[in-house]
């Protein structure tokens, strides 16, 4: 298990590897430990894994809102003079790393947006989460949140897949609903027509928490960008197919410095 660091700030973080710099964002209700199956990519990029407020190990717990998280990694990245960055966000993680490029879109490489949103319409939300918030109020308070979870976020059932989703997806029930009405508020519409750097967005093919029409959308309001559909794929691709989400990655990643 990797050790990690505090910031200045009280942000925890993992820090990883040489290379270009590389921001692994999880999203709601992760830890950073979650990325584990990514550390790999460390052979290449110097990887920055933080936790986001009130999430994992990160005790600051006031605040929470999309801003915030972003404005905490950007806090991380100038403490450790990180000038430009790959920034990657996974689900929430995503919103926030187009959260980053809004405050400080000099500090974004390229972004990655992985199962991924930039805005629900209130029937959306209605849609998607209206149906459901009873259910992940109760779970996140009864401690019972894995297998409900993991019904909506996962694809595969191996019995690997859900022993490291039951491992790092650990709610807090007050961070958790905050952080999710957060999510509610985000609005990047008139953000990401802006967006002038290298973009790739993934959506898994049977993701039923954030269906690929939204990254679809995403993909067609960001000038430029490059949208991936992994296949046979829930919301979490980084645990369900290690190896093609990892390929991927560095495929973009790559091709990015070649063309720098």
């Amino acid at each position: 298990m990797e050790k990690a660091k505090i910031s200045k700030s009280g942000v925890p973080y993992l820090h990883l590897g040489k290379g270009e710099p590389l921001v692994l964002i999880h999203g709601l209700g992760e830890v950073k430990e979650g990325w584990e199956d990514q550390y790999e990519l460390a052979d290449q990029f110097e990887l920055i894994i933080p936790d986001l407020r009130g999430h994992g190990a990160c005790n600051k717990s006031d605040g929470i809102s999309i801003r915030n998280f972003g404005s905490d990694i950007i806090g991380l990245l100038q403490e450790l003079e990180i000038k430009t960055a790959h920034i990657l966000g996974l689900s929430m993680g995503g919103a926030v790393a187009q959260e980053i490029y809004r405050q400080a879109p000099d500090r974004c490489r390229t972004l990655l947006l992985i199962s991924s949103f930039h805005y629900f319409p209130k029937k959306l939300k209605g849609l998607l989460f209206d149906s459901r918030i009873g259910k992940l109020e109760r779970i996140t308070t009864s401690g019972k949140h894995s297998e409900f979870a993991a019904r909506m976020a996962l694809y595969s059932w191996n019995k690997e897949t859900l022993e490291k989703f039951d491992k790092f997806f650990q709610p807090k029930q007050h961070i958790f609903i905050d952080s999710l009405v957060a999510c509610f508020e985000v609005n990047n519409l008139s953000l990401l027509p802006m967006v002038n750097v290298p973009t790739l967005i993934v959506g898994g093919q049977y993701d039923s928490i954030l269906p690929i029409w939204i990254q679809a959308w995403m993909h067609k309001l960001i000038p430029h960008s490059e949208f991936i559909i992994m296949r046979n794929t829930g919301h979490l691709a980084k645990l369900e197919a290690k190896e093609r989400f990892n390929n991927l990655l560095r495929k973009f990643l790559v091709q990015q410095k070649r063309a720098s």
